[in-house]
């Protein structure tokens, strides 16, 4: 049965991505939890969704100590879900983005504080990101943490119609080493997932709310739903949740 994982949290409980919401998520009864890592202007891991703060301030150009409250750094996300079963943490590095890092510093920094952490609890975390070399420079300085691609989904090449676009997507992650790949589910398809599998790739798919797709990508072998409703998607899937974390 596909694991239930929080995306940045419960979102519809608490407030996305801080320690209420990883903590609300496995209160729920997730099997994991998803967060986001940004850097500050003063190298501290913000966990945080987007590059700009609500007041329109970029994290890369705030220091620590004029973030707001709310926002946690990783190593207190990480101590807020030390019982969850997988710990999924997205570092958010995109060419497009405000506070890219070209020279992939922030990998660095995510692998120090992960290194600080327990054996068993880093044995639990599978670090992911959009931009192919960040994701592998993880793999090749920390070949021992679980590593994911993230995608919308498999790409069919411009003109091209002789490249199977899944068994390009698949085989590229897995020719990088990584352990699973990480498509948006309205791409996911009976191919894709068994394709993955042959290759011994896991598939853990974002973000699915809707009960009826969630017991369909379970059906077809997903490892994973990433979910803003972790209760509903237990329910969907025939677990009972626990009671309201509040």
């Amino acid at each position: 049965m596909a694991h239930v994982i929080g995306h940045r949290g419960a979102p519809r409980v608490e407030p996305e991505n801080t320690v209420a919401s990883l903590r609300a998520a496995l209160a729920l009864g997730a099997d994991g939890v998803e967060l986001d890592v940004r850097r500050t202007a003063d190298g501290v891991l913000a966990v945080h969704h987007d590059a700009h703060l609500a007041d329109g301030r970029a994290i890369v150009a705030t220091t620590w100590d004029d973030m707001p409250d709310h926002v946690p750094d990783l190593a207190a996300a990480l101590d807020a879900v030390q019982g969850a079963g997988v710990v999924n943490v997205e570092i958010k590095n995109w060419p497009d983005d405000v506070d890219f890092d070209v020279g992939l510093g922030i990998v660095d920094r995510v692998l120090e504080a992960l290194a600080a952490r327990p054996a068993a609890e880093r044995a639990r975390v599978l670090v992911s990101c959009f931009h192919l070399a960040t994701v592998d420079r993880v793999r090749a300085l920390a070949p021992d943490l679980a590593t994911a691609w993230l995608v919308l989904g498999p790409v069919e090449p411009l003109g091209d119609t002789t490249t199977d676009p899944v068994a390009a997507l698949v085989a590229q992650a897995a020719g990088a080493g990584h352990d699973a790949l990480h498509p948006h589910h309205a791409f996911v398809t009976p191919t894709l997932v068994e394709a993955a599998h042959a290759a011994g790739l896991a598939v853990n798919t974002w973000t699915c709310d809707d009960p009826e797709r969630i017991r369909w990508l379970d059906g077809i072998g997903v490892d994973g739903v990433v979910t803003n409703v972790p209760d509903v998607a237990l329910a969907a899937l025939g677990r009972v949740p626990s009671a309201d974390p509040a």
